[in-house]
């Protein structure tokens, strides 16, 4: 169903003069004409017309695409920009003003973006700037590659290729060329590039209603940058499929809609539509380069990523594709002062990206100087079935961690604690030298230091490392339980000390606290070693259950209001007590197996 979309603006009808008042305070480069709220014009703060030496490069439209365009006004690019409101062509009034302000005796070249509205009214605006005087030239883009060729007057829509031209344009224009020379090179440009969309939502106007065009698990193929409906709605597919289809459709040679083909150099833009995280446009990225290198035969000289044109707040990525040579490549790599083209992509690149192999340790170990013994001790094959146990049991628990977490913090405890379990149980069975005890810690904590993120991951460490030491300085090689718990309180003291809490504060010290507690009473009384881990783990059930009434003190959860702590346990404690509890009946399982 439709529900109110959520923004953060005031008034839906001032969003865009108010995005033009933030975006002059934050770029001292650009200023914005007096004609508010009819004209909304953003112009380069060094540019004026009276004195203005160089082809003055104007385009825009409506807006709802930022940056698009006003972003990428600035020396060696736009001279201005023209905003409509959202999705609507600007005035021709508007247009005619930006003319006026920043054209000299060289003129003016109009990028247009392939749509009616606007065709019309920088085309109306051109021929009333020609009437008083000025030079004007215009170049519309229409590099959209998602809809067969169309007939009629409509035409292929003006998507985010339109952004290379703009550059090139704006660098012809700062290194002096004339009117005509700008205007070839921006149409050749033109020319040169195509662009396809998939979107995963479509987006919402200032002050309206969400749309629920797209449902769950769906994707729209070719969806214009004004959320009018593509080409084809699908079911959701991992990226690489996904791109596959739109290189495909873009360099299909049936359509012909780019002049590319194998051997060909190529520079290539993945563009954000509005609600896409760089991670996700990053990955886009990472895969679509080497399907044009290996699948398509070409040369790929920059890689352009980023939210450049988007919709609002659409989730989903375009790609564009244009056909390279060098003054091409001269054009995009020129200096500009535009505050949103992404200097850090010019320069060449390498064919392939090759990973700066790891720096050697100067005091790991290496695999080969460990080694899993042949034949397991007793205390090895209690040890093996203890890891294994422990390590089962949080892997089974991934997807309760991960739903407590959500509640409470970031939602990937039983992510992160899962790839631990993993490493563990992998690097057991090639590695661990079980008859040792203390190196097994040990190497339990480098496990974890390899393949755990975030804060559980160090603390986990610092919990091998420091039981590894007290072990360590042990001389006997058989650990008796004194000894491992000994080594237990000083591994809890450890994360105590490094992380900063402590019983009460809602972590997984919470359940090894008191599991050291009863360890420790029950050894004292005299308790068969198996026997008294069970019932410390049983503490440590208790103890995890018992965050649920506790304040969070330490961690993300100590952001997160009372009322919703109390639902969920913490998940740190629950994962912990979870490993010690599968240890624990692991280890009594074999004593009472040994002893039958």
């Amino acid at each position: 169903m439709a529900f109110q979309g959520k923004k953060l603006i005031n008034n839906p009808d001032d969003v865009v003069t108010e995005f033009i008042e933030g975006l002059v305070e934050t770029y001292p480069g650009l200023q914005y004409l007096d004609g508010f709220p009819e004209v909304k014009v953003v112009i380069r703060a060094d540019a004026s017309g009276a004195t203005y030496d160089k082809v003055a490069i104007i385009s825009g439209g409506g807006s709802g695409h930022e940056p698009a365009h006003a972003g990428f006004v600035g020396e060696g690019m736009l001279t201005a920009s023209i905003c409509g409101d959202v999705f609507a062509s600007p005035s021709v009034d508007s247009i005619l003003a930006g003319i006026r302000a920043v054209t000299g005796p060289m003129g003016c070249l109009l990028i247009v973006m392939n749509y009616t509205g606007d065709r019309l009214n920088f085309g109306l605006a051109a021929e009333q700037a020609r009437s008083e005087g000025y030079k004007i030239e215009t170049v519309i883009v229409g590099d959209d590659c998602a809809l067969p060729p169309l007939l009629g007057i409509a035409g292929r829509r003006g998507l985010a290729g339109t952004i290379f031209v703009n550059k090139i344009a704006g660098a012809a224009a700062a290194a002096g060329l004339s009117l005509a020379d700008v205007a070839a090179e921006a149409k050749r440009a033109s020319q040169m590039v195509g662009t396809m969309g998939v979107a995963l939502s479509v987006c919402t106007l200032p002050g309206q209603v969400t749309s629920d065009r797209l449902g769950p698990g769906k994707m729209e193929l070719g969806l214009g940058i004004h959320g009018e409906p593509g080409a084809a709605v699908a079911d959701l597919q991992p990226v690489d499929v996904v791109v596959s289809h739109v290189l495909k459709q873009i360099l299909s040679s049936e359509t012909n809609y780019v002049p590319i083909t194998r051997g060909n150099r190529v520079v290539l833009m993945i563009n954000g539509l509005g609600a896409t995280p760089v991670m996700e446009l990053m990955i886009a990225a990472g895969k679509t380069v080497p399907k044009l290198q290996l699948e398509f035969g070409l040369a790929v000289e920059r890689v352009y990523t980023g939210s450049f044109m988007t919709s609002l707040d659409m989730a989903g990525f375009s790609i564009s594709i244009m056909k390279a040579d060098q003054t091409l490549l001269q054009r995009l790599d020129a200096p500009t002062k535009a505050p949103h083209w992404p200097v850090g992509s010019a320069g060449n690149r390498p064919p392939a990206k090759i990973p700066v192999p790891l720096p050697p340790s100067r005091s790991t170990k290496s695999e080969e100087s460990l080694s899993r013994p042949l034949q397991l001790s007793e205390q090895g094959r209690i040890l093996e079935a203890a890891i294994e146990a422990a390590v089962n049991a949080v892997m089974g628990m991934r997807d309760s961690l991960n739903d407590w977490d959500s509640k409470v913090g970031d939602g990937d405890c039983g992510s992160t604690m899962y790839s631990g379990a993993t490493a563990i149980l992998d690097d057991m069975k090639k590695y661990y030298p079980l008859n040792d005890a203390a190196e097994t810690v040990n190497e339990i904590g480098s496990s974890v230091r390899r393949a755990m993120g975030g804060t559980s991951g160090v603390l986990y460490n610092i919990f091998s490392k420091a039981a590894y030491a007290r072990l360590k300085a042990n001389s006997d090689s058989t650990v008796t339980a004194k000894q491992w718990a000994e080594a237990f309180e000083a591994a809890i003291d450890a994360v105590s000390k490094y992380g900063g809490a402590s019983a009460g504060y809602r972590t997984l010290l919470d359940a090894l606290i008191p599991a050291l507690s009863v360890l420790k009473e029950r050894l004292t009384a005299g308790d068969d070693s198996s026997t008294a881990f069970v019932l410390s783990s049983e503490a440590a059930l208790a103890g995890a259950e018992s965050t649920k009434d506790m304040q969070a003190q330490a961690g993300r959860s100590s952001y997160v209001s009372a009322s919703i702590l109390a639902t969920v346990p913490d998940p740190g404690a629950m994962a912990a007590a979870a490993w010690y509890r599968a240890a624990a009946l692991a280890v009594k399982a074999k004593y009472e197996k040994a002893s039958s």
